[in-house]
């Protein structure tokens, strides 16, 4: 399902750093995000709920 706050993201496991670009046209990226994190992510019916309760606030970021 399409997410009203997602626009794409894209995980790169050697760094273990998450790239998520929000319908604003903002891109983040999230540091020491684990593997199953991702994999949980890529199978949640909401990427937008997963991220709220899973990513944001848990990993350290930047504004990219």
């Amino acid at each position: 399902m399409p997410s009203s706050v997602i626009r794409f993201y894209r995980y790169d496991a050697d760094t273990q750093e998450l790239l998520v670009g929000f319908q604003s046209g903002t891109k983040y990226v999230y540091s020491g995000v684990p593997a199953d994190i991702f994999a949980a992510l890529n199978a949640a019916f909401s990427k937008g709920e997963f991220f709220n309760s899973h990513i944001r606030d848990r990993y350290p970021f930047r504004r990219q």
